[in-house]
């Protein structure tokens, strides 16, 4: 079962807003720049702290992974590393891979996320053969949460006070989007993706 879902090989996925390629030590500079955000790094949950050697060490070696994706967002417009797109937490035996994506600031609200989104979603259940795609959002991002349903994730529960951020509780919003779910895989090929490729 494992060996059908090939997370080794890396692909590029391009739409007509953003590139979504294998990240590299090139990007280094846009991740930390993402992650000295401290607006963003609340609205995700982040509290990963890299210093430039780790930083490259850790985007070095993601093209090994067989188990997750770790893919840059690019503007197409101005070639700039926009922020990542991941699926992680595979479980193979039941075709299942958790998501998330982050932007770097200056880069929301222009429809990049949107796009890379769909470009990955759709490239996990027609390529990749998987069967359900889970996430969590804060429940105080409803922005992101229109996002995902946007893209066709459903909600399906919430855990109450499952994350404490500078002293306070918040809720996690439980989504995810099955492979027979409506999705907007349709929209995207009428919007123009141009093209899917895969790097080994």
């Amino acid at each position: 079962m494992t060996a059908s879902i090939d997370m080794l090989v890396k692909p590029t996925l391009t739409g007509r807003r953003v590139v979504v390629r294998p990240v590299s030590v090139d990007d280094v500079p846009g991740l930390l720049d993402m992650l000295a955000d401290p607006e963003g790094n609340r609205l995700t949950g982040t509290r990963a702290e890299f210093d430039e050697d780790s930083a490259r060490r850790w985007y070095g070696t993601r093209g090994e992974q067989d188990d997750r994706l770790d893919l840059a967002i690019v503007e197409r417009a101005s070639g700039e590393y926009a922020g990542e797109v991941v699926l992680n937490d595979l479980d193979a035996g039941n075709r299942s891979i958790g998501f998330r994506i982050a932007l770097r600031a200056g880069f929301q609200d222009r429809g990049l996320g949107s796009e890379a989104t769909r470009l990955v979603v759709d490239y996990a259940f027609d390529t990749l053969g998987l069967h359900r795609i889970g996430l969590e959002v804060y429940a105080f991002n409803p922005r992101a949460r229109h996002v995902y349903e946007r893209a066709g994730f459903v909600y399906e529960g919430t855990r109450r006070d499952a994350l404490l951020w500078d002293g306070e509780w918040f809720d996690v919003i439980e989504m995810a989007i099955l492979a027979s779910d409506p999705r907007l895989s349709g929209q995207i090929a009428a919007q123009g993706v141009l093209r899917s490729t895969s790097e080994g």
